[in-house]
């Protein structure tokens, strides 16, 4: 019984580790940092509960001498739906960085984590929390800072690896569920969680990763049928791929990341499937996976930075040339 306990099923070090008799061994993104003022940007954050069911909660980030109506950014952490979450110094440190740079209000979301939460927990979370967000749009919602500093009508959904698997499923899912008084101007996609059985581009160069990527999918998404070819890993062939409830979207590649050829292939699929909407493509030369995280100071990192907060910001301006 202890040797099958102890026996690994999965090993994606160095995040996490999977077991056979159902255990998670993680290795990184269990920290947490309180919310409140950042000394470094004197951005302020707090934590409120948008589900009383899950008990999850979102970290709402207002900047410095916040007046009137700011953009407004609905951010999904990363982490392969098994690690991290939104009270992590990892996400916070970069949301502080953003939303000073971009004078914005954020939303960061938690969600449940797999393998305790097999997917689609992590979905349905995420669609309750904006959801939760939404319901502040006429001012009346039970979070005075939203009602006070959001813009509901200049809206962006982002996230990283997983993350941004994530944001794309609820702009999608916002043209499905529409939302009184709630305009989804932009998504921005990190280094998206994409995947498909059969490789693309660059993605022959990584066998070992693509088993392991196909591997982790099967055992925290086990009741899908379709592999790696489902629409939540692979959303190219979903008839509702086309159908992104914004107009604007940026996708974030990196040049070493082996999510990189999805992510071009996301660019694309969606300029060529009647969408309408401008897509946007940056690649950060020479880094890997998620480097703007790890490396939040380096030349690179400070240009990605730089191009999303002007990247949720151009909303704002063409909302007044309307």
């Amino acid at each position: 019984m202890e040797s099958s306990a102890s026996e690994i099923l999965l090993d994606f070090s160095p995040m996490f580790r999977l077991y056979k008799d159902g255990r998670i061994e993680r290795l990184l993104g269990t920290e947490i940092v309180p919310p409140g003022l950042h000394p470094k940007t004197n951005v302020e954050s707090k934590d409120v509960v948008y589900s009383q069911e899950t008990a999850q909660i979102v970290r709402i980030y207002i900047p410095p001498n916040a007046a009137g109506k700011l953009p407004l950014l609905v951010y999904f952490h990363g982490g392969a739906f098994c690690i991290e979450s939104a009270s992590s110094p990892t996400y916070h440190n970069y949301l502080n960085a953003l939303v000073a740079e971009a004078n914005i209000v954020a939303v960061s979301v938690d969600y449940r984590l797999a393998p305790e939460h097999l997917l689609p927990a992590a979905y349905d979370d995420s669609w309750d929390a904006v959801k939760w967000v939404a319901s502040h749009f006429d001012g009346n919602g039970p979070e005075e800072w939203l009602n006070r500093h959001a813009d509901f009508n200049n809206v962006c959904f982002s996230g990283d690896s997983a993350g941004g698997n994530l944001a794309h499923h609820m702009a999608v899912k916002m043209t499905k569920g529409k939302i009184d008084g709630f305009n989804l101007a932009s998504i921005v996609l990190t280094h998206p969680y994409f995947n498909g059985k059969e490789p693309i581009g660059d993605e022959i160069k990584f066998p070992a990763e693509r088993e392991k990527v196909d591997m982790l999918w099967q055992i925290i998404f086990p009741t899908t049928t379709s592999g790696s070819d489902d629409k939540w890993s692979n959303p190219i062939d979903d008839p509702s791929f086309g159908s992104l409830g914004c107009s604007r979207v940026l996708v974030c590649v990196a040049e070493n990341d082996i999510f990189k050829p999805r992510g071009l292939y996301y660019c694309e699929k969606l300029k060529q499937s009647g969408w309408g909407g401008e897509v946007e493509l940056m690649e950060s030369p020479g880094e890997e996976h998620v480097f703007h995280l790890h490396k939040p100071s380096c030349e690179n990192a400070a240009a990605k930075l730089k191009k999303v907060a002007d990247f949720i910001n151009q909303g704002k301006s063409r909302l007044k040339s309307l």
